[in-house]
């Protein structure tokens, strides 16, 4: 029931968030960018509404295999656990027990989004990479005072876009990097779910005790809609930093690269840009956790206790 609930929940969420998700990927790897509304203008200038929603399809088609995996993982060891330390599933489990179990979730979940999330990085960031290209060979090919100019030769025809889609993304990553290709930042991306999603179900869990009213077992919607929304705020605030650096891992493949590992990434990164660099983003990802947490537990919470209703 939770791997079913967990599904709908994340389809729901990604419906809500995409567009800021988009925005914040920028911000993360392209230094010109100096705030969210200037991000926003540049892009809607440049590529319109469609360049919000670049690489939606994969996550659209792969984000309820990976909500359903992160929701039951999270459900199922954590009965194990309470089968082990109390003899029983339905036991009330410790606030240990709770990360424990998010933290194996966040574990879980890298195998799956890895590749997902290189797609999705690529694809939102073609365009600026293209037009950073584009200016380089302008400019490499631009005629100094001091040579002689030679007739012009006829121009180029501009390149199309390297990546036509989400599985050709894939498929092409795959073909010319390897499969080491299709796991870049996966390190970062361990350290980032790890942590935030044991951050993530903990914080849900208490503030949905907090928010229960007396005499009930469980929160009203309004109790959800705003456990769930600064779980969400919560596990961004502790994800961001290394959000940052796998973005800019993962946008690394195209045209020469910069960094050659995880550390490498973070110190160029804070030595060309100062500490501030590892949070760019930060007030765009509470923005977009906030709404899009509560409309996923909403989600999850309804259709578990739709399903239990069927199943009794």
């Amino acid at each position: 029931m939770d791997f079913v609930a967990g599904a709908i929940g994340g389809v729901c969420g990604v419906a809500v968030g995409y567009p800021l998700d988009t925005v914040k990927v920028r911000i993360q790897t392209e230094p010109k960018y100096t705030g969210i509304w200037c991000c926003v203008r540049d892009m809607y200038r440049r590529e319109r509404v469609w360049g919000f929603y670049r690489g939606l399809s994969l996550p659209v088609c792969t984000v309820s295999l990976v909500s359903s995996v992160s929701f039951g993982t999270f459900r199922h060891c954590l009965s194990h656990i309470c089968r082990f330390r109390y003899g029983s599933a339905d036991a009330k489990p410790a606030r240990t027990d709770i990360t424990l179990s998010g933290f194996a979730s966040g574990l879980v979940r890298v195998f799956l989004t890895s590749p997902t999330e290189v797609a999705k990085v690529r694809l939102q960031t073609q365009k600026q990479m293209q037009t950073q290209t584009q200016r380089r060979r302008s400019s490499a090919s631009w005629p100094s005072a001091a040579t002689p100019q030679c007739p012009a030769l006829p121009a180029s025809p501009v390149p199309g876009p390297k990546y036509r889609g989400p599985l050709h993304c894939l498929t092409t990553v795959a073909r010319e990097e390897g499969l080491r290709g299709l796991y870049r930042g996966s390190s970062a991306l361990l350290f980032r779910d790890s942590h935030s999603f044991a951050t993530y179900f903990l914080s849900y869990s208490i503030l949905c005790e907090w928010l229960t009213p007396t005499g009930h077992s469980q929160p009203d919607v309004l109790g959800v809609l705003l456990a769930g929304g600064c779980a969400g705020v919560l596990a961004w605030a502790v994800a961001t930093p290394m959000d940052v650096i796998k973005s800019r891992l993962q946008a690394d493949g195209q045209g020469q690269r910069r960094y050659r590992g995880l550390l490498h990434c973070v110190v160029t990164s804070v030595r060309e840009e100062g500490p501030r660099v590892l949070f760019k983003g930060l007030v765009l990802n509470c923005c977009r956790a906030f709404p899009v947490n509560m409309v996923v537990f909403v989600a999850y919470e309804a259709a578990l206790r739709l399903t239990r209703g069927w199943l009794k």
